[in-house]
């Protein structure tokens, strides 16, 4: 059980921050076939941890936590380190049209100019500038374009964080001009004017896992965090003081229900491989060996564990517009539940995977649906998943695609790891 956090257990301090697994790109998804826009996050990944470097070193975080109701932090003002616009890391502006290769009719590929290695992790964009945004990655990686993700400049944070950790960047979200980013090892940054400038918010040592997801919430310094371990924190004062929206870590949860039948949950000791956050705050999040899947809304006390339905263990999961969920499993297997709310019961769709992993799904609009995966796997669905056509095109790709999302119809993106940025150029 954790002790209660005092503000003398806050500091902005990195080197004590735990060396959770590898996060990969969240995803801020136009959910089709009955499917709404909802959040996503891969909060694990072996394939990517091979490829980045760390030289984070290793801290005890307790698992059978059982959260505080609220902490305090020290002022985000007088703690926060000012991150200011800065020059291209590399002379010239990436994502140039010369620097453009088609891939098909439908996508581009943007070549960032980023080392080989880099995974993208995220994207989004200023609501009240539609035409800025901000991508952001392992390495440190965090790039600004100003003309919708045709160009992108880099933007310089190393020096805000007082030490030689190389912070992965998780998720970003913007709700007006105010925005927030998460990231690993527990690093959070805030700006209030679209991004002009960032500030660190310190984040207590004790902070049950690493921020894999970030929500930026309405009104002025809200949002809601979620780590690898299911704490789910909500601040209303630009994170001085946090929340807690559950009693106890997932672990805890399972380790005390260890007769509710759920297989793999006894004596779980791992994280959250995958979270998704609906438009209406539930979510639904993999379980790190992908053996059973947990479900959480508003008013719950606890996360809520579930058996999977197929003998291929899950991969990613996320939310329906009529509430119900989607389901991927390893090899290539699609899922959509059969009725909607939360259950266990889902009906397999017949997907050309050439048997390499679906790892994320994403609609343009309510029949159009983009489906991505290993190897330069592209799927397409023009009516609401229930046939796919594979974009032959993207095959030659020199790596896996994590996230697809779009933030209008004719405003998409796919991340992908080494860097690779696909953006949407094809009829809305």
């Amino acid at each position: 059980v954790m002790a209660p956090v005092t503000q003398s257990m806050v500091k902005a301090s990195s080197a004590s921050a735990s060396k959770a697994p590898s996060a990969r790109p969240s995803a801020g998804m136009n959910q089709g076939r009955g499917r709404t826009h909802s959040t996503m996050v891969h909060a694990s990944s072996s394939a990517q941890e091979a490829q980045e470097e760390s030289s984070v070193p290793a801290a005890v975080t307790p698992r059978r936590a059982l959260l505080k109701t609220s902490f305090s932090l020290t002022s985000a003002a007088a703690a926060s380190s000012l991150l200011t616009p800065v020059a291209p890391a590399i002379a010239g502006i990436f994502g140039d049209d010369s620097n453009a290769n088609s891939i098909g009719n439908s996508w581009e590929k943007v070549n960032l100019g980023l080392e080989s290695g880099v995974v993208l992790q995220d994207i989004s964009f200023v609501p009240d500038q539609p035409e800025r945004g901000f991508l952001l990655g392992s390495r440190q990686t965090l790039l600004e374009t100003n003309d919708g993700g045709k160009s992108w400049k880099s933007r310089d944070v190393s020096k805000s964080s007082g030490d030689d950790i190389n912070y992965r960047f998780n998720s970003i979200s913007f709700a007006g001009k105010e925005g927030w980013i998460v990231g690993k090892p527990a690093i959070m940054l805030h700006t209030s004017d679209g991004g002009d400038n960032w500030e660190r918010v310190p984040l207590s040592a004790k902070l049950p896992g690493t921020p894999v997801l970030v929500k930026a919430l309405p009104g002025a310094g809200q949002a809601e965090m979620t780590t690898d371990q299911g704490a789910i924190y909500v601040t209303s004062n630009t994170g001085y003081t946090w929340k807690a929206a559950v009693e106890e870590t997932i672990d805890a949860t399972l380790n005390r229900t260890v007769s509710s039948g759920i297989s793999g949950a006894s004596y779980y000791t791992g994280t959250l491989s995958t979270i998704a956050r609906s438009d209406d705050g539930k979510y639904v999040a993999v379980s790190s060996r992908g053996n059973f899947f947990m479900t959480w809304e508003p008013g719950q006390t606890f996360w809520q564990p579930h058996n999977r339905n197929s003998a291929r263990r899950l991969q990613n999961m996320g939310w329906r517009r009529d509430g119900g969920l989607w389901m991927l499993t390893r090899g290539g297997g699609m899922f959509f539940a059969k009725g909607t709310g939360v259950q266990e019961d889902f009906d397999e769709e017949t997907v050309g995977s050439r048997g390499f992993g679906i790892l994320d799904i994403g609609y343009q609009n309510e029949k159009k649906m983009w489906a991505v995966g290993g190897s330069g796997t592209l799927l397409v669905s023009t009516d609401g998943g229930n046939s796919w056509k594979r974009e032959r095109q993207a095959d030659d790709l020199a790596g896996n695609l994590y996230a697809v999302r779009f933030d209008t119809p004719d405003k998409g993106f796919i991340l992908g790891n080494d860097g690779i940025l696909l953006r949407y150029i094809g009829k809305a």
